[in-house]
């Protein structure tokens, strides 16, 4: 699923917590709109920087913070370890500074982001959208879960697509679309979550635990990609 190369760099840039790193891509362009993609509990890893090149070849200029700074694993009870470490206020801080660093990027033409994020990063994405305000026009959360996950959704004004899985062992489907629901009555904006026949995790063909569904994927990912497309602006 790697696409052709596409200029890439590791960053630092500013935020509450101090000076936070990430990985960015960048179209052969050398101008796009702006994407956030949040990691997994996984860390950074090379999935995680995959799908900015990606983005990349499709045009986004595509930013992946760094939130665990620097440290990554492939093991499930660690990485879980590593989740519960983070807490919610620190990530949302740093997921703030780097809206405001991507906005900031020369290269950006959008005068908003989008944000995609899988697992842990989908919680997040949530909580960077309650927080970044009219920042973040697109919020795209894949099967979000974690302490990222906001508990009110009142503040929200990006439009929202949500990916979750009928057969999630972290996050049950009756709670996706409890959470579904209550988006769509709390924000006011527009909310389409879609679910699939396929267990957490469908969408990372570097999994650990083996959830990859490969026609899953292609489908969420066509999706995500023409709702950035169309609300990035």
């Amino acid at each position: 699923m790697t696409p052709a190369k596409v200029p890439h760099q590791n960053v630092t840039f500013d935020s509450t917590e101090g000076q936070a790193h990430g990985y960015i891509a960048i179209p052969e362009s050398g101008k796009g709109p702006g994407v956030i993609v949040i990691q997994e509990w996984w860390g950074l890893v090379d999935h995680i920087k995959d799908v900015c090149d990606r983005l990349a070849a499709l045009g986004f200029v595509a930013l992946a913070p760094d939130l665990y700074g620097g440290s990554i694993t492939h093991d499930g009870a660690e990485a879980a370890e590593m989740m519960s470490k983070l807490p919610a206020e620190e990530g949302a801080r740093l997921l703030l500074g780097a809206v405001d660093y991507l906005l900031n990027r020369d290269e950006v033409t959008s005068e908003t982001v989008g944000a995609i994020g899988f697992c842990m990063g989908g919680g997040f994405v949530l909580s960077l959208a309650a927080q970044a305000g009219d920042k973040v026009s697109a919020a795209v959360p894949f099967y979000g879960v974690g302490q990222g996950v906001p508990d009110s959704f009142k503040t929200i004004t990006a439009q929202v697509q949500g990916h979750y899985a009928e057969h999630d062992d972290f996050f049950p489907v009756d709670q996706a679309r409890e959470q579904e629901k209550q988006i769509r009555e709390e924000s006011g904006t527009e909310v389409q979550y879609y679910y699939y026949d396929a267990p957490h995790a469908f969408h990372n063909d570097e999994n650990p635990m083996g959830n990859y569904r490969e026609d899953h994927a292609k489908l969420a990912w066509t999706r995500a990609v023409t709702f950035l497309q169309d609300n990035v602006h």
